[in-house]
């Protein structure tokens, strides 16, 4: 698979809806992930991500204006013992509680489907990293419907062992603009990570579409002492 250049990535689609990253820094010391959304309308525009614990979660930047949370309120990121749970809706909660009683990822996300959104049936993308004395891997899954029939689920896991330095892995909700949203296709997008993590952060920040982000979180992890770093932006002030 060809690595590609997530700066490229972003700057050529002016609305892959919600997306991340997950993979190892170059230098080898950091496991990095990376979770941005963005929004067409007022009610997604109007949020803000704010820290909760060690994870995140979205709350409106005017709650006047909060006409519908639905699907858009949430919490994305959640730390659940050595695993750090990401993802792009409640699905954050199903996934951390059903793992809590030892379900593995998979099963966890077997009782989740897309999102409820005729006609675009976005789907749920996820992501959970595990940590131990080895280091860490990850993994990702997409839910979506069957090309645009909601009658059919379709569940894609991916897993990656022994992370390479330098790269990780993108997957987002839309493959560009459009009515109704054309979903992702495909498997996980191989993207170089460099940088420190203001640099990446900012790398990020700086190719999505001005009118459409909303928000991102970064998070690297050092792998000898498990301490991490956290960047959110949000372009509600």
């Amino acid at each position: 698979m060809k690595k590609l250049e997530l700066a490229q990535e972003l700057s050529s689609n002016a609305y892959p809806g919600r997306g991340i990253v997950i993979g190892k820094s170059a230098d080898g010391k950091y496991a990095v992930t990376a979770y941005f959304i963005m929004g067409r309308s007022e009610n997604s525009r109007n949020r803000v991500f704010i820290e909760e614990g060690r994870g995140i979660r979205t709350e409106a930047f005017d709650p006047s204006k909060l006409t519908d949370p639905h699907l858009i309120i949430y919490a994305p990121v959640r730390v659940l013992g050595n695993k750090l749970i990401v993802t792009n809706g409640d699905q954050t909660d199903t996934i951390y509680e059903l793992m809590d009683k030892q379900y593995t990822f998979e099963q966890s996300l077997r009782s989740r489907e897309f999102e409820d959104d005729a006609p675009n049936y976005t789907p749920r993308i996820s992501g959970i990293l595990r940590f131990d004395e080895k280091g860490f891997n990850y993994a990702m899954s997409i839910l979506k419907s069957a090309n645009g029939n909601p009658d059919s689920c379709q569940r894609y896991t991916f897993s990656y062992t022994n992370p390479i330095a330098g790269e990780g892995h993108f997957i987002h909700t839309y493959m560009g603009d459009g009515s109704p949203l054309p979903s992702f296709e495909g498997e996980p997008k191989l993207v170089g990570i460099s940088g420190s993590i203001d640099e990446f952060t900012d790398m990020l920040w700086n190719n999505l579409n001005a009118d459409n982000k909303v928000s991102l979180f970064v998070r690297y992890v050092d792998l000898e002492d498990n301490t991490e770093e956290t960047r959110i932006v949000n372009k509600n002030k």
